[in-house]
């Protein structure tokens, strides 16, 4: 074999603290199999559809899944920036141990070998939590984009370190579940409405460990940041050509990340905050609903109620705007005024009839029955229509309430696998726990102590208390 040489960038998604690339070191000329950087693999392999994936290790059956998952990472991508394939560096995917194994302080990490035949991607995936699938798309999509930087680059050390940013990575992986209609709008209208996007500059200083510690709620506000951010970018004059180069560019980039799109979207160079303005356009845009997106039952009964108010002016000419119960203070009122007081609820009816809930289209209608006959005066079965109505709706509440309470249990109790919802949970659990930080200091010490007294557990091996500090007393009375 010939010497080759390991690239000074390691960089694993599931890392636990940002961790310096080792400098480039020679490996000895031995086999592949013996080289202690280098894990043993196994004699069969995987080659995905394009030839570009070669997995090795775990069974048969496992490693043709990934082979396919990451081939699907891959066309996502390309459908996403409408170019063909044409790859030039082979990523390799080593799969280790097996579901229920300890989990180890990285679970996927990436190395960059070559020697003078070319580059060769390196992806060693830990089976310890199975395929987590959004999480092993990730990271091949962050290949993905390392192969495009070495496409056209001679075989060596790179003069600059590569690094591809986690904003890139999670916004091309967003941008495409929004054009598969994978992703959920309500998810952008409440991070939009309560503001909890992340701001441009916080976005762009996100590393690959900070990524990865996220919670969940963070990690949605990151990824929705970063969709709208990349979709911002792709909907730029010229957008598509721009993009390309700057994702040929992106990961051997030292610079400032607003200074890189500048150059690549000219479009960009009119103000400081164009950049923002664009981001938030398309925040906005993506945060309107459609006109054929059908509420819930929950969200059509709020815009119901806020639609069945009257508006009119009492005979001394003060405004009012009260709920449809109080019609009886209509009947004072001229013709023409009670048509109008009830116009505004109508013209709300009307809207919210294109995409309520389908079960409340016939009690709309009924509902504009009711207030054609109040406008009109025709009064005399309006009570009773109105109870009715209300009957319906509470027997839908009822309803929806009693199906959603069944899918949950069928969900539960037929359930074969997790959701994955919350992966990132369990992912900080375990680091936690094969990394435990336990505190020295002297405050530390003393609630550590007192966590035994009031948890009632005697350990084996006080802590001494620091000099100065009380010794902790037990004065609560036990439990009768």
């Amino acid at each position: 074999m010939k010497p080759a040489c390991l690239i000074g960038f390691v960089f694993a998604t599931a890392a636990l603290g940002q961790q310096p690339p080792p400098r480039a070191v020679p490996v000895p000329d031995t086999p592949a199999a013996t080289n202690p950087d280098t894990p043993a693999l196994a004699t069969d392999r995987a080659t995905s559809r394009s030839g570009q994936f070669r997995v090795s290790g775990a069974d048969g059956l496992l490693r043709g899944t990934i082979a396919m998952i990451a081939e699907d990472a891959k066309d996502e991508l390309l459908l996403l920036t409408a170019e063909k394939d044409a790859w030039k560096v082979p990523i390799t995917i080593v799969l280790h141990g097996k579901q229920g194994d300890p989990l180890p302080p990285r679970s996927v990490a990436m190395k960059l070998w070559f020697n003078e035949t070319g580059y060769d991607l390196r992806v060693n995936v830990h089976l310890s939590r199975g395929i987590e699938l959004e999480h092993f798309k990730h990271t091949t999509t962050a290949a993905l984009l390392y192969e495009r930087a070495l496409r056209d680059r001679p075989p060596g050390q790179p003069e600059t370190p590569l690094m591809v940013p986690p904003w890139l990575v999670e916004g091309l992986r967003e941008a495409t579940a929004w054009r598969l209609k994978r992703s959920d709008r309500r998810l952008y209208a409440a991070l939009f409405k309560h503001g909890g996007l992340y701001k441009l500059d916080e976005l762009f200083a996100v590393t690959e460990s900070q990524f990865e510690e996220l919670d969940g709620a963070m990690h949605a506000a990151f990824r929705v940041s970063s969709g709208a951010l990349v979709m911002a970018l792709l909907k730029q004059p010229q957008g598509r050509e721009g993009f390309l180069s700057f994702l040929s560019n992106s990961a051997a980039f030292e610079g400032e990340m607003p200074t890189l799109l500048r150059r690549h979207f000219p479009d960009l160079n009119l103000s400081e905050t164009s950049l923002a303005k664009w981001w938030a356009l398309q925040l906005a845009d993506m945060t309107t609903p459609t006109l054929t997106e059908v509420l819930t039952i929950a969200e059509t009964e709020i815009l119901l109620d806020d639609a069945l108010y009257l508006n009119f002016r009492t005979t001394d000419g003060i405004s009012q705007h009260k709920p449809l119960g109080a019609w009886r203070e209509l009947e004072t009122l001229k013709p023409a005024e009670r048509v109008e007081a009830v116009r505004l609820a109508q013209d709300s009816l009307v809207r919210l009839s294109y995409r309520c809930f389908p079960a409340y289209r016939p009690l709309i209608a009924e509902y504009q029955v009711v207030l054609g006959a109040i406008g009109r005066n025709k009064t005399r079965k309006s009570d009773a229509q109105l109870t009715q109505l209300q009957d319906n709706r509470n027997s839908l509440r009822t309803i929806a309430s009693r199906a959603r309470d069944y899918l949950d249990w069928f969900e539960i109790t037929r359930a074969r696998e997790t959701s994955g919802v919350f992966e990132d949970y369990l992912r900080l659990k375990d680091r936690l726990q094969a990394q435990p930080h336990n505190r020295s200091d002297n405050l530390s010490i003393y609630l550590d102590r007192l966590n035994l007294v009031f948890a009632r557990q005697s350990a084996e091996t006080p802590a001494t208390l620091p000099p100065g500090l009380p010794p902790p007393t037990n004065n609560l009375k036990p439990h009768p």
